[in-house]
């Protein structure tokens, strides 16, 4: 007998998760809309706020702060810090250098840049390390059948706060017009003045920004943390930026949701061991059946 409490269940769990890769996803959509790059040293900066926010969390408790919405804000300030400069530094060293060049080689560059933090921070910080749990307590309905935790409405309600947030940013800051119109033609927005050095820049400390948020929501609900985890989950949200479109934000949004619902379920279905084969396969089917994304426009080809 079909038990739809189950199925509501892992729905419940799919968009806890899907919400953060489309944290994620964001920056990788953003970097790709102005610049035409696939920065994939992202998922390490997101590693990074993970090892930045479990720090912050036991040295607080080591000196004492025991108040749950401190602890949680410190963390968000010390991961965002961190990540922004790391994100600003891989732009500025890596990248920048190299832009107008051939394509192959940013990206090259970027699997480059990815190893060597994710091998730095291993020698600094070792692998494994578990997160206290901070937030702690469920809901139940139906019997116990559907359980949500107050991590996941947590999860969600600081989710939809941030796209919320960005969406007004990019519709209606300055900088926000600068990244649409960067995005549009970059050479016109060269010639009427506009510092699109210190645009692109603005765009990767602000996707790093977003990832830090994803690895401190995802570090508290999980409780480890790993040096290889950065590397899955960026491959993950680069499937739901591609899923929803590429340089497409509401295609970032869109394609991390339906990406979680769909591992979370697959995984229910096939096995655990499986949910990673189901996130997968939506990419290539994607790619296959519509390159574009679900709200991704076609590129006119310039001649």
């Amino acid at each position: 007998m079909l038990n739809l409490y189950h199925y509501f269940q892992q729905l419940i769990n799919g968009l806890t998760v899907g919400s953060t890769y489309a944290l994620i996803a964001i920056g990788y959509t953003m970097v790709y809309g102005i610049i035409g790059m696939i920065n994939f040293a992202h998922g390490e900066v997101y590693m990074i706020g993970s090892y930045i926010a479990c720090i912050a969390l036991v040295g607080f408790s080591l000196l004492g702060l025991e108040s749950v919405p401190l602890l949680i804000i410190g963390a968000f300030i010390a991961s965002m810090l961190v990540t922004s400069v790391y994100g600003y530094s891989i732009e500025r060293v890596a990248y920048r250098p190299l832009r107008g060049g051939n394509r192959l080689i940013p990206l090259i560059t970027a699997i480059g840049m990815s190893i060597f933090l994710q091998d730095l921070v291993r020698l600094g910080q070792g692998t494994d390390k578990s997160i206290p749990s901070i937030i702690v307590g469920k809901y139940e309905f139906a019997n116990g059948e559907i359980m949500i935790s107050y991590m996941q409405i947590f999860i969600w309600v600081v989710t939809l706060l941030i796209m919320l947030g960005l969406s007004l940013f990019i519709a209606k800051s300055r900088l926000g017009r600068a990244c649409r119109a960067c995005s549009q033609d970059m050479k016109m927005v060269t010639l009427l003045g506009v510092n699109t050095n210190r645009v692109i820049s603005s765009t990767f400390v602000l996707g790093a920004m977003l990832a830090a948020v994803a690895s401190v929501l995802l570090s508290m609900q999980y409780g480890t943390i790993n040096t290889n985890m950065g590397f899955l989950a960026g491959i993950k949200a680069f499937t739901a930026a591609v899923l929803g479109g590429i340089g497409s934000i509401p295609g970032a949004m869109l394609g991390g949701l339906l990406l979680g619902i769909g591992e979370s379920i697959g995984g229910d279905l096939l096995g655990d061991e499986y949910k990673d084969v189901v996130a997968f396969g939506l990419l290539v089917l994607v790619l296959l059946f519509k390159p574009t994304g679900i709200l991704g426009r076609p590129e006119v080809e310039k001649v």
